[in-house]
């Protein structure tokens, strides 16, 4: 059984430098650095099955998430090995998955060239967009007057993003806001699938996602596959994407800054300090 390493918040940093980037008018030059950026291929069991746009970092968690939030496996143990090889092409992650699931694989199969790691790019009918999910139920919270402190956070545990600009985010939160674990990459699909895959294997039940991008359809589809009640974005939601997040009981926020956000699916998720203490009371 393939085990993943438990890491959260990864010091490491891949980049690649720049040398002699020109500045405004040519008046100086100095070195620049970029985030990496290079083509991951997906495949099962020896079937090719999808390439993206993404940061080389974190593929094993990135394979597990995608499996995941794409309902090509229904558990952690359904992958049974997970091998990353680099060439100069780019990346190949090669996923061993239980027998039971390669029927399921290939009634999915497509081609996909993901320019950003879009979620459904390339799926070929408008039945495939939509997955039959069952609405989650209501167990978790999250305390508002804990924002301003995971907002903070957030930013500090953004490595990438400090030395290149250039990286989405996405971390979970535990029960008093603090940021467990925080994945990053180029595509925001990605980086979100990422942290799914650190979460299935560490059982994470509970918390919220937060993402540094907008929440759109199939981002809130990935959340509640993997089992999250509760998403928040530093940007705004999809129009479809809220309809998605009612349908399936899914506390969607957006626009979360300093001191507020706004709700736009089952509030009844978010709580306020002083009301928890007048219950309590």
């Amino acid at each position: 059984m393939y085990e993943e390493q438990q890491t959260v918040c990864h010091p490491e940093v891949t980049t690649r430098s720049i040398i002699k980037c020109q500045r405004t008018r040519g008046q100086w030059s100095q070195d620049d650095i970029l985030i990496e950026e290079t083509p991951i291929a997906l495949e099962y069991n020896g079937i090719a099955y999808t390439v993206m746009m993404g940061t080389p970092r974190d593929l094993e968690a990135f394979a597990l998430g995608f499996s995941l939030s794409e309902g090509i496996i229904d558990h952690p143990r359904d992958v049974h090995d997970i091998d990353v090889t680099h060439n100069a092409q780019g990346c190949t992650v090669s996923i061993e998955l239980a027998n039971r699931c390669v029927a399921r694989l290939k009634a999915r199969r497509r081609s996909m060239a993901g320019v950003t790691g879009c979620g459904i790019c390339g799926t070929e009918q408008l039945s495939q967009v939509a997955r039959c999910l069952m609405p989650l139920p209501t167990t978790a919270q999250f305390c508002f007057d804990f924002l301003d402190h995971s907002l903070a956070s957030l930013e500090q545990h953004q490595r990438l993003n400090q030395l290149t600009g250039t990286t989405h985010a996405a971390a979970y939160l535990d029960e008093q806001g603090e940021v467990q674990a925080l994945f990053e990459d180029v595509g925001r699909h990605i980086a979100l699938d990422k942290l799914l895959g650190w979460a299935s294997r560490q059982q994470v039940k509970g918390g919220a996602v937060l993402v540094t991008s907008r929440a759109s359809f199939e981002m809130v589809q990935k959340v509640a596959a993997c089992g999250f009640e509760i998403l928040l974005a530093l940007s705004g939601p999809t129009s479809m994407a809220v309809e998605l997040a009612e349908r399936l009981n899914v506390t969607l926020c957006g626009y979360c800054r300093e001191g507020r956000l706004n709700i736009y699916a089952h509030p009844e998720r978010v709580r306020y300090q002083d009301t928890v203490q007048r219950d309590v009371s």
